[in-house]
């Protein structure tokens, strides 16, 4: 089991979207980011779950999605770190 950590981007991702869903429900925001950090954790047991990152080939660049959101996540030695979390209809390139 390795552990997870965050970059910066993607905490700051989290915090725009949790801000924006609470424009309608705190209450679904808060859950909604709990319900990412659940998947998320996932992870540290299974940090191949995800698909290799689209148009590379590295084992190590990989996503997943929650409902309508991408995780970008890239594994290392020590953790995994979670690189962005963004809207699945945004384009993301590396």
């Amino acid at each position: 089991m390795v552990g997870v950590r965050f970059s910066t981007g993607a905490l700051e991702d989290l915090e725009n979207i949790s801000s924006y869903i609470s424009k309608d429900s705190p209450k679904r925001a808060k859950n909604f980011v709990k319900e990412i950090f659940k998947k998320i954790e996932q992870l540290k047991d299974f940090p191949y779950m995800g698909r290799k990152f689209p148009d590379k080939n590295e084992e190590t660049l990989r996503e997943f999605f929650h409902k309508d959101y991408r995780i970008v996540y890239e594994i290392g030695k020590e953790f995994i770190e979670i690189l962005i979390v963004v809207h699945g209809s945004r384009i993301v390139r590396f």
